[in-house]
Parts: structure tokens; sequence; C-alpha cells
């Protein structure tokens, strides 16, 4: 039964790539309940967008037509051209070499603003380091992240 959402959101897919006028190769796999698309594109910075907002914008709304179309929830994840693993390894990378910079300084640094996913992936790069703490600052969906020593946290 999976497998039949998961050919529906393939469909909706091609259907959405097809009309921006663009060629793509997609992959479908399951993993429990949720639905993964691996695209392939030539023209991936037309479907991935300024750090990724395009791309979270066709998940939300390929999201929203599967679950409309099979009238039941179910979890569709898009990645295009792997740039979802590129990015957590970007901002895993800039969070401990801003991690360091802190300890060095032993000043507090504020990055941002960034969206729930990235936050996240930048809380888990600095969670073990025992000198350092983090936190999300602002309201809405876009938060900024402070970087602070341990010696500063009251």
């Amino acid at each position: 039964m999976i497998e039949e959402r998961g050919e529906v959101a393939r469909e909706l897919m091609t259907q959405l790539i097809k009309g921006m006028g663009l060629k793509a190769e997609l992959n479908v796999s399951i993993k429990g309940d949720a639905i993964y698309l691996d695209i392939k594109c030539e023209k991936e910075e037309i479907l991935i967008g300024k750090r990724g907002r395009t791309l979270e914008a066709l998940q939300f709304l390929l999201n929203r037509m599967v679950n409309k179309q099979l009238e039941e929830g179910v979890r569709v994840f898009i990645d295009i051209n792997q740039y979802k693993e590129k990015r957590a390894n970007s901002l895993t990378n800039m969070a401990v070499r801003l991690g360091e910079r802190v300890k060095r300084g032993q000043k507090p640094l504020t990055l941002g603003p960034f969206n729930a996913h990235d936050r996240r992936i930048i809380h888990l790069a600095l969670k073990e380091d025992p000198a350092l703490t983090t936190e999300s600052l602002g309201e809405g969906e876009m938060k900024r992240i402070r970087i602070v020593p341990k010696s500063q946290v009251r």
C-alpha cells in the first residue's frame, strides 16, 4: 500500500517538474511510513533555490498534494542531487569551526537566521562539546542561533 503512495508522489512530482520545463530522473524509496524522492536534475539550482527555500516549498506542496489525493497522512521527503546531505555537512563544519572560535575568544556568537531543519543540524553538531551550549533566538520560522561558552552560562 505504501508503494502505491510512492507512485502517487512520483507522478505528482514528475508533473511539477515537467510544468517547470525541466527534465529529471526520480527514484522513490520507502522508509517506514515515509516516502523519499531522490531527484537527479541538471538545473538543480532552479529546484533548490537560495539556501534550499524552493526545495522546502516543493516538499511542502508535494506533501499537501499527495495527502489530499490519498486522503490520509503520509510524509514525503525530497532531495535533489544530494543537496540535503551536502548542506548538512556544510552546516556541521561551519558550526564546529565557529564553536572553536567561540572557545578561543570566550565570547558568544550569534548566527543566522536559519530554518528549523538547519538549526537542528547546528545544535546537534555542538551538543557534545563540553565547553559550549547553543540556543535559538527569535520568533517565527526563521530564528538565529547563539553559541555561548558554558563558562558564561548562568
